[in-house]
């Protein structure tokens, strides 16, 4: 198989793993773009004795720090990090890498070591520290706009164990622009589908006209999203989930809440 095929399948999550790094689908996407600059000079980009996707995660990381080296961490000489820093600094990027690596990407602890380049003690090490950093995000009021039942029970039981508040579930367009505007939810959780045939998009770009709030779109057609034609969500998730995906991505997208923005 050759390196264009290779990269092809796994294009789509790697932009998406950039996007959530970054915070920015532009920045997400120009990292994406100096990977790609860099295997084309390369004789032999991809090695063929580990997967092609492990491989490409590798390579992406690699070609990050090489970039920007405060995009990587000597664990050697780490200093302790104060209140401040820790907030913008202990997800990003070593722990923040493990966590996206391991919970959205699906990568096992070996395979997240291996393309962070440490032993897996260390990756779980990060993965702690993730975990800590998330039990330290400041608690907010949730809108869930999803239409089955159990679907919407199942996400609002993830975020009120996360420590957060759902403001209301909405089950069309109307209903949430409705309980958006009854409140102020500082984030939302969308499917694309709603039980009227309207739009989960639609009703997103009202919202985010009204208030902006990070976003994350949760559904089962996530190639209608990740077009590259159009700004696409920073945040998605494909249906059936899993339940720390979700929670690593509520997390996430938190923290980038000031760079949230409308999906046109």
């Amino acid at each position: 198989m050759s390196t264009a095929v290779q990269v092809a399948q796994h294009l789509p999550y790697l932009r998406r793993f950039a996007r959530a790094l970054t915070g920015s689908q532009a920045q997400g996407d120009e990292q994406v773009a100096r990977l790609l600059e860099a295997l084309i000079a390369a004789p032999d980009p991809l090695p063929s004795d580990v997967p092609a996707k492990l491989a490409l995660y590798r390579a992406f990381v690699r070609t990050r720090r090489d970039a920007s080296p405060e995009a990587g961490l000597n664990f050697a000489t780490a200093a302790p990090l104060s209140a401040a820093e820790a907030k913008l600094s202990a997800m990003a990027p070593l722990s923040r890498e493990a966590f996206l690596l391991h919970a959205v990407e699906e990568f096992s602890v070996a395979d997240t070591a291996r393309i962070l380049d440490c032993s897996e003690a260390q990756a779980c090490d990060l993965l702690d520290q993730a975990g800590r950093d998330i039990t330290r995000q400041v608690a907010t009021d949730v809108l869930i706009i999803e239409d089955e039942p159990l679907i919407a029970i199942d996400i609002e039981a993830i975020v009120e164990g996360l420590g957060h508040r759902v403001h209301g579930v909405a089950r069309t367009h109307a209903e949430a622009v409705s309980l958006f505007r009854s409140g102020m939810p500082g984030l939302v959780l969308a499917d694309i589908q709603l039980a009227d045939g309207s739009s989960g998009l639609e009703a997103v770009n009202e919202l985010l006209k009204l208030r902006a709030v990070p976003v994350i779109f949760i559904t089962s057609f996530p190639e209608r999203l990740l077009t590259g034609e159009r700004p696409e969500p920073t945040f998605l998730l494909t249906k059936p989930y899993r339940t720390e995906t979700v929670r690593a991505t509520i997390s996430q997208a938190l923290f980038f809440d000031e760079r949230s923005h409308a999906v046109r």
